[in-house]
C-alpha cells in the first residue's frame, strides 16, 4: 500500500453525521484525514449550533459562578428569600446552580409583621414546592426579646429589620447571605462589590471593600465577621422581568395591575389598610395600581398601571424614567437613607 493511502473503507460519524476517512499511514496522514472530511451531511439543526451567549445568558452564568463560589468557600451560607421578583430569580439560579442536589443552603427572611399578605402566602408556598428549608425570624419577636427597640411613636418597621437579621446571624451562625440587591435600584448600592464584607458589628464600610479583580473573589473571614453576596448585581429591573418571562417563573399577583383603595402621600400613592388608616382629610381612591418594588405595606408606593402581564410590564419598565426605589417612602426620609441603613447591617 504506498504511503499516504487511506487505511480504511469511509466511515460515518454517530454524533455529527459526516462522512470520515479514517487517518492515513505516513506524515502525511492527519492532513489527508482533516482533508477527507465532508461536512455536507451535517443535519440542519446543527448549522444554527452558536457558542455566542446573549445579555442574560451572560448575567445568568455570571450568577450561578458566583453562588457555586459562595458553596465552594463558606460552611454556613442562606440565602435572603422574600418572595419578591429579585429572590425568585435567585432561586431559579440555585436550582441551576446545584441541582439535582438539595439547595446545599437555607432560606432566610425577616417577617416586619408588615408585609403584603400575598407576600407571605407566595413565599411559604415557594419554599414548600421546592422543598427548601425556610426559617422566618419574626421584628414582632425581636422587639418581645429586646433585640430590636422601636422610637417612641415609629410606625415603619424597616430600621428593626436590621437588628432582626443581625440576630438571625448570630443564632445559625451565617457565614454569608446571598441577596437580590442589584446596581441600578439605589445609589448606595452601586457602590456594593459582589462579595460585600461586614465586619464583626454585621456593618458596611463602603471604603473597606475587597477588589474584585478577574472575577476573583476573597471570601476570607476573620470570626464574627460576615460576607453579603449579590449575584445580581449587574441586572436591571428589566433584565430581571425579562429572565422571569424567559423562565416563566411565577411571581406574586401584586406585581401585576388590580383595584386597590389608596391615598395620596408624600408625592405617591399609598396602600390604605389597617396599619396606615387615612388621614383626616384626606381623599380616598379606588385605582388600578401595582407594585415595582415590595417593601412593608406601609411604605410600599404603588404605581398606577394597566400591565396585568409580563410583556405588558416589561414594555412599561422599558419607557419607564423614574427608578423601582423611587416608589419606596423609606428610601426618602433623607438623601443618605439607604446608605445609612447599610453602615447599620441592612441587607
Amino acid at each position: 500500500m504506498p504511503r499516504g493511502a487511506p487505511t480504511g473503507p469511509r466511515q460515518r460519524d454517530p454524533i455529527l453525521a459526516i462522512s470520515v476517512t479514517p487517518p492515513c499511514r505516513g506524515g502525511a496522514g492527519t492532513a489527508a484525514f482533516f482533508s477527507t472530511i465532508r461536512y455536507d451531511h451535517v443535519p440542519p439543526e446543527l448549522h444554527s449550533v452558536s457558542y455566542h451567549l446573549d445579555h442574560l445568558q451572560y448575567l445568568e452564568t455570571e450568577a450561578i459562578h458566583i453562588m457555586r463560589e459562595v458553596a465552594g468557600e463558606f460552611e454556613r451560607p442562606a440565602l435572603l428569600f422574600s418572595g419578591g421578583k429579585d429572590s425568585i430569580c435567585l432561586l431559579r439560579l440555585a436550582e441551576k446552580a446545584f441541582r439535582p442536589s438539595d439547595l446545599p443552603l437555607p432560606l432566610l427572611n425577616v417577617d416586619t409583621g408588615h408585609h403584603f399578605p400575598e407576600l407571605n402566602t407566595f413565599r411559604d408556598h415557594r419554599a414548600k414546592e421546592l422543598g427548601a428549608k425556610l426559617i422566618i425570624r419574626t421584628v414582632e419577636d425581636a422587639i418581645a426579646k429586646g433585640i430590636a427597640i422601636p422610637a417612641p411613636g415609629e410606625v415603619s418597621r424597616n430600621r428593626l429589620q436590621i437588628p432582626t437579621l443581625l440576630a438571625a446571624i448570630e443564632e445559625f451562625r451565617f457565614d454569608c447571605c446571598i441577596g437580590g440587591a442589584r446596581r441600578d435600584e439605589e445609589k448606595a448600592r452601586a457602590k456594593e462589590r459582589f462579595f460585600s464584607f461586614r465586619d464583626s458589628f454585621g456593618q458596611w464600610d463602603p471604603k473597606n471593600q475587597r477588589p474584585e479583580i478577574w472575577n476573583l473573589y476573597n471570601a476570607r473571614l476573620n470570626p464574627g465577621e460576615n460576607m453579603r453576596v449579590f449575584p445580581l448585581s449587574n441586572w436591571t429591573e428589566l433584565d430581571v422581568w425579562e429572565y422571569i418571562r424567559r423562565e416563566r417563573l411565577e411571581v406574586p399577583t401584586i406585581y401585576f395591575s388590580h383595584r386597590r383603595a389608596c391615598v395620596r402621600r408624600q408625592g405617591q400613592w399609598l396602600p390604605v389598610n389597617d396599619l396606615q388608616p387615612p388621614r383626616p382629610g384626606e381623599e380616598v381612591r379606588e385605582l388600578v395600581v401595582r407594585v415595582r418594588t415590595i417593601g412593608d405595606i406601609i411604605s410600599t408606593g404603588l404605581v398606577e398601571s394597566r400591565a396585568d402581564n409580563v410583556d405588558d410590564i416589561i414594555t412599561e419598565i422599558a419607557a419607564a424614567r423614574v427608578t423601582e426605589r423611587g416608589s419606596r417612602a423609606d428610601d426618602k426620609a433623607s438623601e443618605a437613607a439607604m446608605e445609612d441603613r447599610k453602615k447599620a447591617g441592612y441587607f
